[in-house]
């Protein structure tokens, strides 16, 4: 099973994939836990170019780097592990590229779902999580983790505009309505409690062993 999390960050993504790598364990099912970008050694290059590259990157320039990505994860990580009968947990797939690239910076929408096609091979998630909240609340929890970690880098994401996150908000929604079978909408500003029982109510139908 291939399950991804998407959401802006503060949206609690971390949490709940750790909540449900330990309850999938616990049945004695295999687990790969991943993220993009940065899963491979090629991913964590381009982590650092497009989070805290400090020259001026052009939207389509991010946008390749991106899919560079996605490709070499898909290829060498995410599909050994699903042919393998391993269950796939993936903070961020191609619906952070629609929301983050088309979206916030306005990339066209039809080209970013070719490129995905191509750099995924036609993979689709079993089940994405969105983790959906106010963009204010949501933010300010990053604000102070950031205080917490004081080692912890700035990205160039976290910089932008409420407008902008307001944009993603609106993506991921937009995302949610056109593939409902897909898309399971959670309120992020509940309890981590609430929202793992949640999820896991919502994964009950795709595999008899976790009832």
């Amino acid at each position: 099973m291939f399950i991804t999390f998407e959401g802006i960050d503060g949206a609690g993504k971390t949490t709940q994939i750790e909540r449900l790598q330990a309850c999938l364990e616990a049945l004695g099912l295999r687990v790969l836990v991943t993220r993009e970008p940065g899963a491979t050694g090629l991913g964590k290059e381009v982590r650092s170019i497009v989070l805290h590259s400090t020259d001026p990157i052009a939207p389509m320039a991010e946008l390749f780097l991106y899919e560079a990505d996605r490709a070499q994860h898909v290829a060498t990580v995410i599909q050994p592990a699903l042919a393998d009968g391993t269950w796939v947990l993936c903070d961020r797939f191609t619906d952070s590229t629609v929301a983050y690239q088309g979206y916030g910076r306005g990339l066209d929408l039809e080209q970013l779902k070719d490129l995905n096609q191509l750099a995924t091979q036609g993979l689709v998630p079993d089940k994405t999580i969105w983790l959906d909240g106010p963009v204010e609340e949501l933010l300010a929890r990053t604000k102070g983790r950031q205080k917490e970690n004081d080692a912890e880098k700035h990205d160039r994401f976290e910089s932008q505009q409420l407008s902008f996150f307001e944009r993603l908000r609106q993506g991921y929604a937009d995302l949610a309505t056109a593939e409902p079978s897909r898309f399971v909408r959670l309120d992020a500003l509940q309890t981590p409690e609430e929202i793992a029982e949640q999820l896991w109510h919502a994964l009950l139908p795709l595999h008899s062993g976790l009832a």
